[in-house]
């Protein structure tokens, strides 16, 4: 009786970006069986991944890390890049946590859409080198559109792969990217710039601010970094003000009503404002009077605002503090 040939099963990390796209289509052209997981945080979305997986067929899995995340992006060993973008740390873990994945399911190896040379800080020859070795498995990690270029791994070793099958590409270049593209039939990609909210000046400054001023975070409180202008009034109290209805929805999406105080002008229209973790009187005045000051309220009238806190509603009625004044408390732009 013939014995069957054992199935190889990969798993790869999918950001959904055609580099990502064609290391799982390349391998599963060689049969390998293939299987994507994609991670989310406030600071990245699996978004791009889910239509990848659309498109292709192959199989995704989605995995929120932000706990385990926040513990790294406070101390990241190797440091941030231009902004608060821990890159190399932040490739390590996640190979990481997959690689736990690949244990407890069963897969063979690791892959990912790393080109050597496209990005200069993550994707040098160092930097693929440090990704692995602080990843935990040595080895196992394949590249498969710049293989060519790198140190052989246990799959080869073990006559899961052919690297003379796959591709030796470097540099930032696209040219032999969108080929295959078109050879595999990949008609719809994203374009190259990333989605990562931590290379973002502004969300750096404010995400700065919020690890100084305080050690533990929430999830809801990290969303919203992204919305409206944030302006720190003590180490204690940051007021954030809405600039428009589509901040003013998602700041009441992540608002916590049980821990944060909101603040809404009861008859013209207004930002929606929030204290998280709500605050003193004064400051709750305060951030009373920039909701005024940022409605349609004509200057120096009195304005009506609803305060929302976690024991109940009341009103006041304030002048609105003028936006100019608040300039010297804004956080980034």
């Amino acid at each position: 009786m013939l014995s069957q040939k054992k199935t190889i099963r990969a798993l790869g990390l999918c950001s959904g970006g055609l580099d990502s796209i064609l290391s799982g289509v390349v391998l599963r052209a060689q049969g390998i069986e293939t299987l994507w997981v994609s991670f989310e945080t406030p600071f990245f979305s699996a978004d791009k991944a889910r239509k990848a997986s659309q498109m292709t067929g192959i199989p995704l899995m989605i995995q929120n890390i932000t706990r385990q995340y926040l513990e790294m992006l406070r101390n990241p060993r190797c440091g941030y890049g231009k902004n608060m973008n821990p890159c190399l740390d932040c490739h390590a873990l996640m190979f990481r946590i997959a690689g736990n994945i690949m244990e407890e399911k069963g897969f063979d190896f690791l892959f990912s859409g790393e080109v050597m040379g496209q990005r200069p800080m993550s994707q040098t020859r160092n930097s693929l080198r440090y990704v692995e070795k602080n990843s935990g498995f040595e080895g196992y990690i394949v590249r498969p559109l710049s293989i060519q270029h790198l140190p052989e791994t246990i799959p080869e070793k073990q006559g899961w792969i052919d690297r003379n099958a796959l591709y030796g590409i470097t540099g930032r270049g696209r040219k032999i990217q969108m080929e295959l593209a078109e050879k595999f039939g990949i008609k719809e990609y994203p374009t190259v710039a990333g989605g990562c909210l931590l290379t973002d000046k502004n969300f750096s400054l404010r995400l700065k601010d919020l690890f100084r001023h305080q050690e533990h975070t929430s999830e809801e409180e990290l969303h919203l970094l992204k919305y409206g202008r944030h302006f720190r009034i003590s180490p204690e109290c940051k007021i954030i003000a809405g600039r428009h209805k589509a901040d003013n929805e998602s700041l009441l999406r992540h608002c916590r009503p049980e821990r944060d105080a909101m603040f809404k002008t009861v008859s013209v229209p207004g930002p929606l404002v929030l204290i998280p973790n709500s605050g003193t009187p004064d400051m709750l005045a305060l951030a009373a009077s920039v909701c005024a000051g940022y409605s349609k309220s004509p200057n120096d009238a009195e304005t009506e605002v609803r305060v929302t806190l976690p024991e109940g509603q009341h009103t006041i009625r304030t002048k609105g503090i003028r936006p100019q004044e608040m300039q010297a408390y804004l956080i980034g732009a």
